[in-house]
């Protein structure tokens, strides 16, 4: 079945607001018929299975063409508006992709190669196309490709996770099988739709006729705090640095009163304890739900029920209805109760692979597993704790971050020998980057030189917070770097 048909199925009529902001709003029949619309034209003028590249904040634009370019049978390639030139280009050269929808600022700033539609020119070619009811795309195959979401590995080159169809069903269905969401629920979005944690919060309202309100500048704790009231949100989502912020930077949200807000969801990363248990004290009639998921598993794998808090604060619960958690030693048995392993998992919600990557994707889907790379304990009564990431990813305020790339950078200006990142902990972010950089002589660079370096060649999340030096690097006998000694 196509996923956009599953979504619209029993919503794609209704008069009711789906998209909501400062700036625009939409109604599901609105909505739904400009996406029937564009993807006809998609259909008429692009292959089946035909990549179509996607940048652009979040807003009415963004959401009709990623509708419409899946509906259409085309695959699309969400992408960070913010990305550099080079990341652009190599998602263009990897996917071969020759058309893409680009915000009018994202444009103007990368000067794509490619033919590509804006928000204007989307705008105006909607207006010449006839817009009416809103009727079934194309019958697709079970595991027909529907999104490709690049993100980065343990190297600095980023894989491209395939999600198909299949895929974003069934993890839509599993979430509102739990959450329970109705029409009648209001999400608050503060998370980019080209993150798959916030492409679920699309996929789920959706599907139950429920509302989003748009909201792209968290950062403006005011405005996000009067969109909460003002739109009468009952849900809010948001990775570990935006809870940390809102509890520790923000007197008004502590001491505020949300009547409607019914909800939380919190992923992209692990939230501490510590304040897990400060929000459900300030607020105890706000079900707390602690998440855990992968791109590589359509957003989500587990989830810990809020009436297990405070007694399993820490843990990321147990696996979502139709997926099936293991905690495995290096021989794939299951572990004991209080041993490490790595986390794996089964269900229709893993993804068909890494696009052109064979050898990623064996090392990562075994036997129907899909092998996390994420070390964790499991207690006597099944719950799932995380203990450390086996990869070298780091979350920098839940964006993925690959030290590799920012070394690269760092080892590129003159006067530097060697440099190394890791990630470590920070109180607003979760996690920060601190680098460590060998230098030539004695101040041969400065703290500020090496920011802006960095600056001028990466996007500000993976500029690192810390930076020290040192006249050598530590290693083990091994001869790699030891990280932890830094």
């Amino acid at each position: 079945m196509n996923a956009v048909d599953y979504f619209f199925h029993k919503t794609y009529f209704l008069e009711k607001e789906v998209l909501v902001s400062s700036r625009e709003k939409k109604s599901y029949r609105e909505l739904s018929s400009m996406v029937n619309a564009l993807s006809l034209w998609l259909r008429e003028n692009y292959e089946q299975g035909t990549p179509v590249l996607l940048l652009s904040p979040n807003n009415v634009f963004f959401v009709v063409a990623y509708l419409a370019i899946m509906k259409a049978g085309c695959v699309c390639v969400p992408v960070n508006p913010i990305v550099e030139s080079a990341g652009f280009l190599f998602v263009t050269e990897k996917t071969k992709a020759s058309i893409a929808f680009l915000h009018s600022t994202v444009a103007a700033r990368l000067k794509p190669e490619i033919a590509y539609l804006d928000e204007q020119k989307t705008e105006q070619l909607l207006n010449s196309l006839e817009q009416g009811t809103y009727l079934p795309g194309p019958e697709l195959e079970t595991n027909a490709l529907a999104q490709i979401i690049f993100t980065s590995g343990s190297t600095s080159v980023p894989k491209g996770v395939m999600l198909t169809h299949e895929n974003l069903i069934a993890n839509t269905t599993s979430i509102l099988d739990y959450l329970h969401l109705t029409e009648d629920d209001t999400m608050l979005v503060v998370l980019p739709f080209f993150y798959c944690y916030g492409l679920s919060l699309l996929h789920t309202h959706l599907k139950v006729g429920g509302t989003l309100a748009l909201n792209n500048n968290f950062m403006f704790l005011g405005n996000v705090l009067k969109d909460l009231q003002k739109y009468r949100c009952t849900g809010f989502a948001g990775v570990p640095s935006h809870f940390q912020i809102l509890l520790r930077k923000s007197d008004s949200f502590r001491n505020g009163h949300f009547p409607d807000l019914r909800y939380v969801t919190q992923a992209g990363g692990k939230l501490h304890k510590a304040f897990i248990l400060e929000f459900t004290e300030l607020f105890p009639d706000i079900a707390f739900f602690v998440m855990y998921g992968q791109t590589e598993a359509t957003a989500r794998l587990s989830y810990l029920p809020p009436e297990f808090l405070p007694e399993k604060a820490g843990s990321i619960g147990k696996g979502i209805p139709g997926v099936e958690l293991k905690v495995v030693d290096d021989k794939g048995s299951p572990v004991k109760p209080g041993q490490t392993g790595e986390i794996i998992a089964s269900g229709k919600n893993v993804m068909r692979g890494y696009y052109e990557d064979m050898e990623a994707t064996r090392a990562t889907l075994k036997d129907g597993w899909l092998h996390t790379g994420d070390l964790g304990n499991i207690d006597e009564d099944g719950f799932i704790y995380l203990t450390a990431r086996k990869k070298e990813i780091v979350k920098v305020g839940g964006k993925r971050v690959s030290p590799k790339e920012v070394e690269e950078v760092i080892v590129s200006m003159p006067g530097v020998i060697d440099c190394t990142v890791q990630g470590v902990e920070h109180a607003v972010l979760g996690e920060a980057l601190k680098a460590t950089v060998v230098t030539r002589s004695q101040n041969a660079v400065s703290v500020e030189e090496v920011k802006a370096f960095c600056s001028g060649r990466l996007a500000a999340f993976k500029i690192p917070e810390e930076i020290i030096f040192k006249d050598h690097m530590d290693v083990s006998s091994t001869g790699k770097k030891v990280k932890g000694n830094l």
